[in-house]
Formats: structure tokens, C-alpha cells, sequence
């Protein structure tokens, strides 16, 4: 490669990724701010300072720089955010959820530590980005299920799937991408197993710092509303759940004074005819017309809704209430859980939920009360409310936003969640295989099957155009649109190639193992400022042309390239797993560097060992 002179416009583009960099890891201004900035700074830099592209190098004008809003990279990450709100919409991952939460049996780690090697194997066989995608809502469920922050487990996650996806050809499209440059640079094309072993040794070490360090360094962040309702997940709700002819709570029997069909919820009184039976239930079995009278959690209430969808109708409070009896008329209807907060001087104060009429007058079912400090043992009509009872309702999205101007009650807007359609998981769950696989096996190219999927999943009715767009994230979008365009302005002045070629004359006269090593830590961190994929293609030739002048074996820079390439774990914008993961874990730019720069520094003494003991170097 001919050298590279710097010019005014590569020193500007340079200046303006630097601050960039510094801007996102101070983090004084917000993501979206600074990715506007950068993109209006190049877009302003090539507009009055028109540039004259070099020969061999990418053009540059306003639409390259501007056309990250419709790159794959971004169109597809978007899709999937929409697939992955479709799938927990819809219920489809608590299967699998509880299958890896009984881990936490034995022990609360081994569920998190047997998901990470799962990734970590499976996106050597198949590409990682979709492998990422169908286990970043299953870990965020166990989160909550093992009562942790997404944000421990999220980063973790992507890295994982990033090593795994060094072990095979197929593992990562940076792979494809470097086999290619080589092949057409004059080295041998790699095979699909030929770095199966030094890729297996980096992943392996890699995997301990993710498993055993990484979450220790990253914050127990979580968004507002999580913070606020993970901080009530303890409390529970008296509620009633009347037994009917064909329910499947007929003919059970408590074990150890629980009942199989309700885990979590504690059952006080049965209610039978006249007659009322105390823990231990013993000899009780459950017949239809028994009414429980149970203390449960909301998350508790959920999870059995999700187990049991005709709990729904069980727990309405009233013979009269029968609106969302059909799980697909509720669905159709947008019904939701929300809590609200009896209102000091509420007018309610001292009458029950039948006096008071509450569904007549807001639409709404009250399927639990929360009262602090005192035990109660009577069905949930007959409580006589009291000010500061929170009170779990059920209703439409606009019936429950219509109590914001009811004075009797104040509205926990943080509360209110979309209730699972469990009847369409089904739905959702061959919509998510069928992408994950057109994608996998090349039938299309993933940005194709992620739009499909997206479109099925509102077809299919698994979730509505709103709770859509609520689940795209501004933050990744922004952040993905300025990196593409650093990338194009820094590849297209040619300031990329000018760095390594640099780097490289600095380095004339040391050894072969230094001149390996030192060019492995450029290739990982211009991996997390370019692309991946511009680095494989940018380095590839560069590190052919560094060991014919040596007089190595090409394959040691090409797999330096390869694994340096993949090393895209300190910025959110270095791999599209790092930008799918940052919504769900909440991450700020930091958290990244300051789990990631610490694993870039392990991959990379460990290749240089291994290249010293493999290629005798």
C-alpha cells in the first residue's frame, strides 16, 4: 500500500473523532447530543472545505456521510429491538427462563455462567449477532428472576458471543471479511477450522475475566421505573382467586401448605360456602366455587397469569367482571397492570371495592390491594379501604391514563406495564426462528430477515405499533449514525491507513514478536473507533505486507488482524452486539471502556504467547 500524507482534512477528521471520544467517555453531554454534534461537524467540515478523494480510498461527500440512517448496521439492530419487544410481549421466553432459573438452586451464578458458554459456543457455529439477539431478552428475565440488574449481565453477554465468534470462520462477519483481504492480498484463505485452536485458547481465558471479573467492574444501573418497582418487588397484594368449574386449580392439593399450580403466591384462607379454612390445607382439595384469599407479588401475580392465562377471569373481583374473560379480546383492547394509591381524604376511604363501584366508574378491575403492616384474611370485596392501600388494577391503556384525573387515587405511572399475551407466544417464537434462521444460513442477509420479522410480529398481532416504536432506542440509533460516519470520514481521508502506517515505521528494526504484538494493539483499537469490518479490510493487506518484509509466516499478521479485529469490546459502536446490548443493560459510554479495555489487554497477551510457542516467533 502506497503511503499515506497527512493532509488539512485528515487532521480535522481526526480532531473531531478525538473529541468525540473524550465527549462520550466524560459523559457531560447526553449520547444523542454528542452523536448530533459529530454528525453536523463532518457534515459541516466537507461542505466548506469541499475534498478531493485520493485514488484508493473511498469518496467522501455529504450523502456517504449522512447514509449511516440507512445502513444495514442500523436498519437491522432497530428491527431486532423490535422482534426481542415482541417476544417478551407475547410470554415466549419464560420457558426457557425458568429451565435456566433452576440452576439457581444449587446455586444463584450457575444459571448466569451456564447462558454466557452457551453464546459463547453457539456463535462459533453460527453468526453472533443473532445469537445475541435471542438470548438478550432470556437474560434480562433471569436478571429479574435472580433479582439482578440487567445491567451486570448485558456486556457480558455481547463479549461472550464476540469471543465465541473468533472460533470458527463463520463466527463473526469480521472472519469472512479478513479471509477474503487475504486471499486477495496473495496469502492462502483461511479455512473454516484453520484458527479453531488459538481462537478456542483466547475465548476460553477471555471467558473467565467475563464470567468471574467483568460484572464485578461493571454498575448496578437500572432505568427509573426498574429501580422503582424492583424496589416494591417484596411487597405483595391480597388478592382473590375464585375457583371455576374447569380450572385447572380443581382437584389440587397443597404440598407443604402451597399449591403446585401457584408458586410464589401464598395462599391465607379458603373460603368454602359458609365455611373457612386456615393454613396448613392439609386435607383440603381444591373445588370449584372455592374462593383463595392469597398474598402474592405483582411479579409473582404475573408469572402465574403467564403460567395460568385463565387466571385472569379467576381474579376479578366481581361476578359482573368479564371484559378481558377472552385473552385475545384483552390483547385486542391493549389491557395492562398499573397500581394506584388511595389518596388522603379519598372519598373511598372506609367503604369496599364493591360500595364504591370502582369498575362501574373507571373501567378498571382492582385485582389486589397492598396494605403495610397488618395481615389480612378476608376477601378482597370485603376490605374496607384505608389511605395509602396501593391497589393492582386491570384495565385499558386509556382507562388507566384516565385515572391521572381521578382525585381519589394517584396513578404510580412507573407501574404500569403491558400484560403478557401468552396465547400468541406461539406466534412470536416462529416468527423469532424463522428470522434467526434465514439469517443464520444465508438464505437472506440479516438486515433482510430482521425487517421481515419485524413487520410479522405487527401482523401477528404479537404486539401494536405503539409499544413498537416505544421499544426502538434514540440512544443506539444516534450513537451507530455518528459512528458510521467517523468511520467513513476517517477511512475516506485516509487518516486510518496514515495511523498504522505510522505505528509501523516506529517500529522498524525490533523483533518480529514485537513488531506482531504492537500491531495487534492497533488493529483492537482502531477496531473500536472504525467499523470492524473497515478495520479487517484496512489492516488485512497491511499485515501480509509487515511479514513478507519480516520473513514470517503471513498466517501470524492475518490472524493478528483477525482476533485484533474482533476485539471490539471498549466502545458501544465497536461491534453491533456492544450497541444491542446497551438499551436493555442501560450502559453509558464508559461502562464499556472500563470492562473492555481490561479484556482487549488479556486477548492480546495471551495471542502474542501463543504466537511466540505456535509460529516460533
Amino acid at each position: 500500500m502506497a503511503p499515506v500524507e497527512p493532509t488539512l482534512h485528515m487532521w480535522l477528521v481526526l480532531a473531531v473523532v478525538g473529541l468525540a471520544v473524550f465527549a462520550y467517555v466524560s459523559e457531560r453531554l447526553s449520547i444523542e447530543l454528542v452523536s448530533l454534534l459529530v454528525i453536523a461537524s463532518l457534515a459541516a467540515l466537507f461542505d466548506l472545505l469541499p475534498y478531493e478523494s485520493t485514488p484508493g480510498l473511498p469518496e467522501i461527500t455529504l450523502r456517504s456521510l449522512l447514509a449511516g440512517l440507512a445502513d444495514p448496521a442500523l436498519i437491522t439492530v432497530l428491527s431486532l429491538m423490535i422482534i426481542g419487544q415482541g417476544m417478551i410481549r407475547t410470554g415466549a421466553l419464560d420457558a426457557p427462563i425458568r429451565q435456566m432459573a433452576k440452576l439457581r438452586r444449587y446455586h444463584p451464578f450457575l444459571a448466569v455462567f451456564a447462558g454466557l458458554v452457551v453464546v459463547a459456543v453457539t456463535s462459533g457455529l453460527l453468526n453472533n449477532t443473532p445469537v445475541v439477539v435471542i438470548f438478550i431478552p432470556i437474560m434480562v428475565a433471569l436478571a429479574s428472576r435472580l433479582r439482578r440488574s440487567p445491567s451486570g449481565l448485558m456486556i457480558p453477554l455481547s463479549y461472550a458471543a464476540i469471543l465465541g465468534g473468533m472460533t470458527t470462520l463463520i463466527g463473526s462477519s469480521t472472519n469472512l471479511l479478513v479471509s477474503a483481504s487475504a486471499a486477495n492480498a496473495g496469502a492462502a484463505p483461511l479455512g473454516f477450522f484453520d484458527f479453531t485452536i488459538t481462537g478456542s485458547i483466547l475465548a476460553g481465558v477471555g471467558l473467565v475475566y467475563v464470567i468471574f471479573v467483568a460484572p464485578r467492574l461493571l454498575p448496578d444501573r437500572a432505568s427509573y421505573a426498574q429501580s422503582l418497582t424492583e424496589g416494591a418487588a417484596g411487597k405483595q397484594f391480597i388478592a382473590q382467586i375464585d375457583v371455576r368449574q374447569g380450572s385447572q386449580l380443581v382437584g389440587e392439593r397443597a404440598k407443604l401448605g402451597l399449591f403446585p399450580s401457584l408458586p410464589g403466591i401464598t395462599v391465607r384462607l379458603i373460603q368454602r360456602g359458609d365455611q373457612s379454612e386456615l393454613p396448613p390445607f392439609d386435607d383440603v382439595k381444591l373445588q370449584p366455587g372455592d374462593k383463595l384469599v392469597v398474598a402474592a407479588t405483582r411479579a409473582s401475580i404475573t408469572e402465574a397469569i403467564s403460567r395460568m392465562p385463565s387466571l385472569i377471569q379467576a381474579l376479578h373481583t366481581s361476578e359482573d367482571i368479564e371484559q378481558p374473560a377472552s385473552s385475545d379480546h384483552a390483547m385486542d383492547r391493549d389491557f395492562i397492570l398499573a397500581e394506584v394509591v388511595i389518596a388522603p381524604a379519598s372519598r373511598v376511604i372506609g367503604r369496599n371495592l364493591e360500595q364504591i363501584a370502582f369498575h362501574s366508574r373507571t373501567g378498571c378491575t382492582v385485582i389486589g390491594i397492598q396494605r403495610r403492616s397488618r395481615m389480612i384474611r378476608q376477601g378482597i370485596q370485603d376490605i374496607r379501604l384505608e389511605a395509602g392501600d396501593v391497589l393492582l388494577l386491570l384495565g385499558h391503556r386509556s382507562d388507566v391514563r384516565r385515572l391521572r384525573g381521578v382525585r381519589d387515587v394517584i396513578l404510580m405511572e412507573w407501574s404500569a406495564h403491558d400484560l403478557p399475551a401468552v396465547e400468541l407466544a406461539w406466534r412470536s417464537s416462529a416468527i423469532f426462528a424463522a428470522t434467526v434462521t434465514a439469517s443464520a444460513t444465508g438464505v437472506v442477509p440479516i438486515v433482510v430477515a430482521s425487517l421481515l420479522g419485524a413487520a410479522a410480529m405487527l401482523i401477528a398481532n404479537c404486539l401494536n405499533v405503539r409499544q413498537a416504536v416505544r421499544s426502538l432506542d434514540l440512544k443506539v440509533a444516534m450513537l451507530i449514525w455518528s459512528a458510521l460516519a467517523m468511520g467513513t470520514a476517517l477511512h475516506g481521508t485516509g487518516g486510518a491507513t496514515w495511523i498504522a502506517q505510522s505505528m509501523m515505521s516506529l517500529m522498524s528494526g525490533a523483533p518480529p514478536i514485537a513488531i506482531l504484538s504492537i500491531f495487534f494493539l492497533l488493529v483492537a483499537a482502531m477496531t473500536n473507533v472504525l467499523s470492524n469490518n473497515a478495520t479487517a479490510v484496512l489492516f488485512t493487506p497491511i499485515g501480509i505486507g509487515l511479514a513478507q518484509s519480516l520473513g514470517v509466516e503471513p498466517e501470524v499478521f492475518v490472524l493478528a488482524t483477525l482476533f485484533g479485529a474482533n476485539c471490539s469490546f471498549a466502545t458501544p459502536m465497536g461491534y453491533q452486539t456492544n450497541l444491542l446490548v446497551m438499551g436493555p443493560g442501560h450502559y453509558r459510554f464508559s461502562d464499556y471502556a472500563r470492562a473492555g479495555v481490561p479484556l482487549i489487554l488479556i486477548v492480546w497477551v495471551t495471542y502474542t504467547l501463543v504466537a511466540m510457542v505456535r509460529y516460533d516467533l
